[in-house]
């Protein structure tokens, strides 16, 4: 867990999510990243405690908060909308034009399938900004930034326009078994935790993953100091 740190301060903590690993233990239990949260607490007498979730198979910036007073702030920020999340993905198809926003209202899918979503004009409004980076005959590599922090927004939102997130299993076209990892990745955080600074800028490396088809998009290896 610490050599997947990416950020630490006093209320703070901003870890690398691998993809393929639960955030917490659901109802039929199982290994989650919180059962090693207590490698995290760098002197404190409690281990931080998860400020948002990730999908099981989405990787990248996961804010953790240190104490009770920072998860409060930290709850705050996320539902006044004033932390700012930009995922990657690559995706299959080209969309229509270089950028947009998709609004498209979600609900659950049903009650038998636990967090599955689904376009619902009576659903929750759900908005997302995305932007295309590059492309390639594969697919194409966008930044999402979701608006709202609906579940699965994004994965159903690149579904629902007609380019699903390569490695999708549930809204999109890849198989449940021998198909590629979810192509979707939390690459940057901003958070305005404190008045008087600027505010936290993160962004997680890449994952092994995702590199490839990344690269046939146009991507190429950063500078070492941001491991991207």
């Amino acid at each position: 867990m610490v050599s997947r740190l990416l950020y630490r301060d006093g209320l703070m903590l901003v870890i690398d999510k691998p993809a393929g690993f639960a955030v917490h233990r659901g109802p039929k239990g199982g290994e989650s990243l919180e059962d090693h949260f207590d490698a995290l607490r760098f002197g404190l007498p409690r281990a931080p405690a998860l400020a948002h979730r990730l999908d099981r198979d989405t990787s990248g910036c996961l804010l953790l908060g240190r104490h009770r007073k920072a998860l409060a702030q930290l709850g705050k920020l996320f539902k006044n909308g004033a932390i700012d999340k930009t995922y990657w993905a690559v995706v299959e198809g080209t969309p229509p034009t270089a950028e947009g926003t998709i609004e498209l209202p979600l609900g659950r899918l049903d009650e038998t399938r636990g967090w599955w979503m689904k376009a619902d004009p009576l659903g929750q409004p759900a908005v997302t900004k995305w932007k295309a980076l590059g492309q390639s005959g594969q697919g194409t590599w966008l930044a999402l930034e979701p608006v709202t922090g609906r579940t699965h927004q994004l994965r159903v939102h690149c579904a629902e326009t007609g380019w699903p997130i390569v490695g999708d299993t549930i809204y999109g076209n890849a198989p449940r078994v021998g198909g590629p990892v979810l192509h979707l990745h939390a690459r940057e955080v901003v958070v305005p935790l404190y008045k008087n600074r600027p505010p936290i800028r993160v962004v997680a490396p890449v994952p092994e993953h995702m590199r490839a088809m990344l690269m046939e998009c146009g991507w190429r290896e950063e500078a070492a100091s941001l491991r991207a």
